[in-house]
């Protein structure tokens, strides 16, 4: 189990679970259907997760999670519950809903996968990083088909362009057709947990195949019309990788909306918030406020402008799902509170009817 993550502190954890004859296993991959794929010191198995599909979608069961299974002999074999998460990768579900959706669980590297065969889309990649750092895990930027820039100075300015738009993140350029820049990429997120971010035909199963040292995952060409790749992983899966460590290959993500991702957003551009400390007003907008600091800063050439529309962007999505979910969490406690004072009332009519 060590070479799928496991160690004293998960151990520890699930000594309570051990007691009931329960064994450890993580998740695998998470299937449409009511079984799940769990790997345990017996091998991989089928768990039915019928006790850990609640209709919250950030407490269901996801690839990643250490999960409590029945010991063999009863079928079916049922996941119990699972392991207080260290990290978690969530977005929202759309951007009409205050729902959040996890897509991974006790990641320690966030890969985000970005193709250099189309325009690259660096509010896109800040919107990843928002994510990956609210989740706990560490990000990383894959630039993958780097064969497809063949002209080193060329490749150099668009590593410039990303780095510049993922402070404190490593950004690596790959070529993984052609094994270019994998070894790297291994020694940065080997040894613990990696998911694999990014849209279709961004390389992700390709990436997970080089990094796998085989074919774990079909790989599809994009489409000539308009560039875009087709789905080609529908499930999130955990693969082990020959170096140690796993990784977790992800389907391509369309739409990837913030979920209460502020300090996220906060890292993904620090020297804003840095230069934000110096503004005259605390609460600075940063639009036409006289003593701006962060607006100086555009004006001298230092901060970008596009830096500064996507800041304000994220920050404004970032509130309204966060507005919707707290108003959704008032309601549904109004409709606790109501249900609640229901059944006080009756039970009081019922007991002064007994007093009478």
């Amino acid at each position: 189990m060590a070479a799928y993550g496991w160690d004293e502190g998960w151990e520890s954890a699930f000594a309570p679970y051990a007691e009931r004859g329960l064994l450890p296993g993580r998740v695998v991959r998470v299937d449409r259907g009511s079984c799940d794929l769990v790997v345990t010191e017996e091998g991989v198995i089928r768990a039915d997760t019928t006790y850990v599909t609640p209709h919250d979608p950030l407490r269901v069961i996801c690839t990643g999670d250490w999960a409590a299974v029945d010991a063999p002999g009863g079928d079916p074999r049922y996941v119990r519950d699972y392991l207080p998460r260290r990290t978690s990768f969530v977005r929202s579900t759309s951007s009409k809903r205050s729902e959040g959706q996890i897509l991974a669980a006790n990641v320690d590297h966030a890969v985000v996968a970005v193709s250099l065969a189309a325009e690259l889309d660096l509010g896109r990649v800040e919107r990843f990083l928002a994510l990956a750092w609210e989740s706990g895990a560490q990000p990383v930027v894959v630039l993958t088909k780097a064969d497809l820039v063949p002209d080193a100075t060329a490749l150099a300015h668009l590593v410039q362009d990303v780095e510049t738009a993922a402070p404190g993140v490593p950004v690596l350029p790959v070529s993984a057709a052609y094994g270019d820049g994998v070894d790297v990429v291994t020694a940065v997120v080997g040894g613990g947990t990696c998911v694999l971010l990014g849209p279709s035909g961004a390389g992700k199963s390709t990436l997970a195949n080089a990094l796998a040292g085989t074919d774990v995952m079909e790989v599809q060409a994009v489409r000539d019309v308009d560039g875009k790749g087709r789905h080609t992983t529908t499930t999130r899966n955990l693969i082990p990788l020959p170096g140690g460590g796993v990784l977790i290959d992800t389907p391509g993500l369309r739409g990837v909306g913030l979920y209460d991702a502020g300090s996220g957003v906060g890292q993904v551009f620090a020297e804003i918030e840095e230069l934000a400390r110096d503004c005259r007003f605390h609460d600075c907008a940063h639009v036409a406020e006289p003593g701006c600091a962060v607006l100086a800063a555009v004006e001298d050439g230092s901060l970008h402008e596009r830096r500064l529309d996507s800041y304000r962007k994220l920050l404004r999505e970032n509130q309204r799902i966060v507005a919707k979910t707290n108003a959704r969490a008032r309601a549904e406690m109004r409709k606790e509170w109501k249900r609640r004072g229901a059944e006080g009332k009756a039970a009081l009519d019922i007991k002064r009817g007994r007093m009478r």
